[in-house]
């Protein structure tokens, strides 16, 4: 059945008949500079194949070695997610044969992981306000990344109608991170909300404990997305496992479709399928992946050459002490600071600003000023490049800089946006762009007031309007001024100096 094809309810109904479930489970890639079990380099990218040795490969002979990074970064993913660290844990094999696992298994953890019951707090916001919504966590788990497959010869990308596969080890035995939570149930019709929410909250905690850049579009962060449903106050329904959701705003869309979908499956008498399923961007539907009906036996056994890992009560606290402030707290912290709205602190949250802002502020811009760039032509920017704001060759001393030539006189909002043009398309510093384009405020007023009289002659009816009384009729003056002066001008000067020359009260 193609995606098109698919029936959905419409979401309230849907809400007012059944209760949603939901679990996620995340997967993190560390940001180590080697791989779980090997010195291979865990950069992203390179040449295809390049990043690999006999361990990562599972060649005859190769010996794993443990990462200790990579533990000690769990650690203290485990100790920011609330969770108890056992005193004793070890690695298992999970059999299975794909192409992009080179050893026909993965080492993983089984049911003895590092990090267990803990939870995160995060906040929805509502018609009524902001909801508090606690998400508690099953585990965090340490295994290894798989390798990537490429489909190459069809049209989607994927197995189905490709003509050939290309497999690239690079990405295979990377430190990767599993954080399960417990079922999420009571969130009703904020349940799409609750789990983005959630992958967000999750995302900001990672990048400030430094432990993975968590970009979603590289696969660093990327989330399994499960949903069932069921009538009110009975067991919960079978579930579906959306894989590998890549995105915020997919992961809130994936839930919202597969409650749909899946309360038009039960309304109509149907069942739903247990199955893993794909999330597709362009459509915002799932489609059927494969089936999961049956138990799977991926035969666990320890990992014989690996020792257990067994974190002293000592070592965790020590690690509790590295731990930065949560960002929760600090978003209460720097709306206090600034003195800023919700709405104001969730705009930049929504922006992914908010250490742009913080950053530009200590430069010495004012809060208002550094909100205004970043949230509004800055994003505009970075929205039609289709590239994240940090991605955008722009500084905060740039902006420290444009706004001190603001302060002087030497620039205007308008000149400064051409300025931070020039910057982003690679013409050189601020001082440079603003040489380069003559971007300097004509501020002397006879050159003004020469164009200002210039204007005046162009339209004299004008100068009777504004003497009669219609004031704001000056506008038609301030912009043929400002068009000749190629928007140099400083237009409220203009103004000024016209009624000045006009003998009218302003």
């Amino acid at each position: 059945m193609s995606a098109s094809a698919i029936e959905r309810m419409k979401f309230d109904d849907a809400l007012a008949a059944f209760e949603p479930v939901l679990g996620l489970e995340t997967h993190v890639e560390l940001g180590t500079a080697s791989k779980m079990f090997c010195s291979c380099s865990a950069e992203f990218g390179g040449e295809p194949n390049t990043h690999v040795c006999p361990v990562c490969l599972g060649l005859p002979g190769s010996m794993p070695v443990v990462n200790a990074s990579a533990i000690e970064s769990t650690i203290r993913m485990g100790l920011s997610l609330n969770c108890s660290i056992v005193s004793w844990c070890r690695f298992a094999r999970k059999n299975y044969f794909y192409p992009d696992m080179p050893k026909d298994y993965q080492v993983s953890q089984y049911d003895e992981p590092l990090c267990v019951d803990g939870y995160l707090d995060v906040v929805v916001a509502t018609d009524d306000g902001p909801r508090e919504f606690r998400v508690e966590i099953e585990r965090v788990h340490m295994e290894e990344d798989t390798g990537k497959l490429t489909h190459a010869g069809g049209d989607t990308g994927r197995i189905h109608g490709a003509d050939y596969s290309l497999v690239d080890y690079n990405r295979a035995g990377i430190p990767l991170i599993e954080i399960v939570t417990k079922p999420i149930v009571g969130a009703g019709e904020l349940a799409p909300m609750v789990a983005r929410a959630y992958v967000t909250e999750l995302r900001d905690l990672m990048r400030a404990l430094g432990v993975s850049d968590v970009r979603m579009d590289q696969g660093s962060l990327r989330c399994d997305v499960n949903v069932s449903l069921a009538p009110s106050g009975e067991p919960w329904g079978t579930r579906s496992e959306t894989k590998n959701v890549n995105s915020l705003r997919s992961v809130e869309r994936a839930v919202l479709f597969e409650i749909e979908r899946q309360a038009a499956v039960l309304s109509s008498g149907g069942r739903v399928v247990q199955e893993t399923r794909h999330f597709h961007e362009d459509t915002g539907q799932t489609t059927s992946g494969r089936s999961k009906e049956h138990a799977e036996d991926y035969r666990y056994f320890p990992e014989p050459d690996l020792v257990p890992v067994a974190p002293t009560a000592d070592r965790v606290e020590e690690l509790r002490g590295t731990l930065p402030e949560v960002p929760s707290v600090r978003r209460a912290r720097l709306q206090a600071r600034w003195n800023i709205s919700d709405l104001e602190m969730q705009t930049l949250v929504n922006a992914e600003a908010l250490d742009l802002v913080e950053s530009t502020i200590d430069q010495g811009v004012d809060q208002a000023a550094a909100r205004k760039w970043w949230t509004g032509e800055f994003t505009r920017i970075a929205n039609e490049q289709g590239i994240a704001l940090t991605d955008l060759p722009v500084t905060a001393a740039h902006i420290a800089r444009v706004e001190e030539l603001i302060a002087d006189g030497s620039l205007t909002d308008k000149l400064a946006r051409q300025v931070f043009e020039g910057v982003i398309a690679g013409e050189g510093d601020v001082d440079a762009v603003v040489q380069a384009r003559g971007l300097v405020v004509v501020g002397d007023d006879s050159t003004l007031l020469a164009a200002i009289e210039q204007a005046l002659a162009d339209q004299p009816d004008v100068a009777e309007k504004i003497q009669g009384g219609k004031v704001q009729a000056a506008g038609a003056i301030v912009g043929a001024v400002m068009k000749a002066t190629k928007g140099q001008a400083d237009a409220a000067k203009v103004r000024t100096l016209l009624l000045e020359h006009l003998g009218v009260d302003g």
